[in-house]
């Protein structure tokens, strides 16, 4: 028997999973991001990193292949020893809380600034921790079938963001790679943190119902990825002038202010509110995700206990202490930076690692 059957995903949630971690956060500011590194030609940057991003994630799944019933932890033990699992364990869960810690932290800077104003930082921390542990408690079958449930409704926005179209400028495009490609590759680094988080793979992959789809899963899941950030970013392109574009921190949310509807001022305020359940994308599997790991590294199963600790460690942290936007901006980076080493460098390593391994091996076995 599969050492976690009862908590399969399907092909469907695997991709959503990756979609909905990787995009939940990062569109409302890529398009000034991209513009500031490369101009009008930023577009390519996300062109080039989609490609580096695949590459990257088929190899995590094929180190994966060579334990497909366990997680990245049971195959660090496996190859490398118990006390590797273990070390391995402690700064994957770090990785993870930092990682779903900074999606939580954005999205209260966004919720007090556009909704709730006066509300404390830990107080709204607290309101969106509570559905994410009726969530993350129950295992990721739940969290599959949530993320699927966000994602589909969250399929008519794109075409809300067809709306300002009548306002577009398409000569902003232009002139494209008037500075040379030096600038697109400039914007690489920034760009490749707003892909970050294909590194769950090494969780979720035990967990797929069908193993033999996962390379289809995880590249369907980066070209919904790229057609969306290409999506949003041609849009506030062609809506913004290249200075003008330079002036909002999250233009995703500015471009809103156009539409104009006789029963409501604000429509931006709205779009924030359901940008919500998008943004706890950015969390709530990480959360999950966070606790596998401190559970695994003790042998036990129920993840309840870890989360409990968890939840009751950032409410009282948020209490009394919340980064700005400013610290805020600065998390991300650290994360992009950390992200990279984690999800670029580290299974390409593996990979050589276990391979060599795995020859030597079969070698010395044939000798």
């Amino acid at each position: 028997m599969k050492k976690y059957a009862l908590n399969e995903i399907t092909f469907m949630q695997y991709i959503f999973l990756n979609f909905g971690m990787v995009t939940s956060v990062g569109f409302l500011s890529l398009p000034r991001v991209l513009a500031e590194q490369a101009g009008t030609a930023g577009w390519i940057a996300l062109i080039i990193v989609w490609l580096i991003s695949i590459a990257a994630s088929l190899i995590v799944i094929q180190v994966m292949k060579r334990y497909p019933d366990g997680t990245l932890l049971d195959l660090i033990t496996l190859y490398f020893g118990k006390w590797a699992g273990k070390v391995g364990a402690i700064l994957f869960a770090i990785y993870l809380i930092y990682y779903g810690y900074t999606g939580l932290v954005y999205t209260i800077l966004i919720t007090k600034q556009y909704l709730l104003q006066q509300t404390p930082a830990y107080m709204i921390m607290l309101l969106l921790l509570i559905p994410t542990y009726v969530v993350v408690r129950n295992g990721p079958r739940i969290l599959g079938r949530y993320v699927e449930v966000i994602i589909i409704l969250s399929l008519w926005i794109p075409f809300v963001y067809l709306i300002p179209l009548k306002d577009a400028h398409w000569l902003n495009l232009l002139p494209m790679l008037q500075d040379g490609w030096k600038p697109v590759f400039s914007a690489l680094p920034s760009t490749l943190y707003y892909h970050v988080g294909f590194s769950t793979t090494f969780i979720l992959y035990p967990f797929l119902k069908n193993k033999q789809k996962a390379s289809a899963g995880i590249v369907i899941a980066y070209t919904l990825t790229m057609l969306m950030y290409l999506f949003i970013t041609a849009i506030c392109f062609v809506y913004f002038s290249q200075d003008a574009i330079m002036e909002y921190n999250e233009p995703t949310i500015n471009v809103l202010k156009s539409i104009e509807f006789k029963f409501i001022s604000r429509i931006e305020v709205l779009f924030i509110a359901f940008y919500l359940l998008i943004f706890s994308l950015s969390w709530i599997p990480t959360m999950y995700m966070s606790v596998f790991c401190t559970t695994w590294l003790i042998g036990k199963q129920d993840h309840r206990n870890h989360l409990r600790l968890l939840w009751l460690v950032i409410i009282v942290g948020t209490y009394f202490f919340m980064p700005t936007f400013f610290q805020s901006e600065q998390m991300n980076t650290i994360l992009g930076q950390i992200g990279f080493f984690i999800e670029y460098i580290v299974p390409f390593c593996l990979l050589l690692f276990v391979w060599i391994h795995d020859r030597l091996g079969w070698m010395k076995a044939k000798i």
